[in-house]
């Protein structure tokens, strides 16, 4: 069973794993980086503790297996005693989506942390196809994989954030213009919703309250008459942007970034939590993920300089 949330429940050494919405993309900072849901949790958590160590591990473009490879290892040498979990949206959006192999990743990845006795933290996913009409037909695969996170869960003694019931996660301003990625507004929904889940002080459930509509009355009808728009992402709007902005084949063009190369990496720091953000560029550090190079950034939270 799921453990119930204990409020006040004290933390030292909090990892992240996971991909770009991890990572936080889509929420950029003051340093031309990136802060994230996690990021913001984390200093929800360092104000209630202020010897919080934490790190963030999650890189852009990863599948469950690579998170499962490269980061799962990583963090549990960090000796968390909590780590969040957020994968397997990069497996869905493939066209060969192999959901044996997915929920294998996941199950591996939450019983390793679970025999180590570390509060596991994982989510499922709102309903893609209500934020972008373009993501329609991966619908199911999405509230299949929801299924299966339940059972999951339920089976390692993981805590689960139930996203996908929560009309506040599908509204357009919780999600960046690619509609891909958590807009800022989305990074702080999470970052409540897990401070909430796990009891911080001071946190409450109203990540789940309903935003306000989105839509507004224009005049676009073929005779001049007002029609309601989303403000850009009804399906009229996305139809005629996407035949402005399509490929020779009809596809969208999005272009994202997924080289691998994340904002953020332990590679050996593991800063305290108490505001003061400092980032780094590591030049010397090369990670190889086969054979392809990838120069990474570590961003930490490190305590001020006095």
């Amino acid at each position: 069973m799921e453990p119930n949330p204990t409020p006040g429940s004290h933390y030292t050494r909090y990892v992240a794993i996971g991909d770009s919405q991890t990572e936080g993309i889509g929420d950029p900072d003051d340093d031309g980086g990136h802060r994230g849901w996690a990021d913001r949790f984390a200093e929800r958590l360092g104000a209630a503790d202020p010897g919080l160590h934490y790190a963030n591990l999650a890189i852009r473009g990863r599948r469950a297996a690579q998170i499962r490879t490269e980061q799962l290892a990583a963090a549990i040498a960090l000796r968390p005693d909590l780590v969040t979990v957020l994968a397997g949206m990069n497996d869905i959006i493939r066209p060969r989506f192999d959901r044996d192999a997915l929920l294998g990743h996941l199950d591996a990845m939450f019983a390793a942390l679970t025999a180590l006795d570390i509060r596991v933290v994982t989510f499922t996913f709102p309903d893609i196809g209500a934020v972008a009409p373009f993501a329609r037909p991966l619908s199911a695969r999405v509230r299949a994989l929801n299924a299966d996170m339940r059972r999951l869960t339920r089976q390692h003694g993981v805590t689960l954030i139930d996203f996908e019931p929560v009309a506040a996660t599908t509204h357009p301003k919780v999600w960046a213009e690619d509609r891909l990625h958590l807009s800022p507004l989305g990074h702080d929904l999470v970052a409540r919703a897990v401070a909430a889940t796990l009891g911080v002080p001071g946190a409450d459930e109203t990540w789940r309250e309903p935003l306000p509509s989105n839509r507004r009355t224009v005049v676009g009808g073929c005779d001049g008459s007002p029609i309601m728009c989303c403000r850009g992402w009804c399906d009229a709007c996305v139809d005629a942007r996407r035949a402005r902005t399509s490929s020779p084949n009809g596809l969208p063009c999005y272009r994202y970034r997924a080289d691998g190369v994340g904002s953020r990496s332990a590679v050996g720091l593991y800063g305290r939590v108490d505001g003061s953000r400092r980032t780094a560029t590591v030049g010397a550090h090369r990670a190889k993920t086969g054979s392809t190079a990838q120069s990474r950034r570590v961003c930490v939270l490190r305590p001020a300089v006095v």
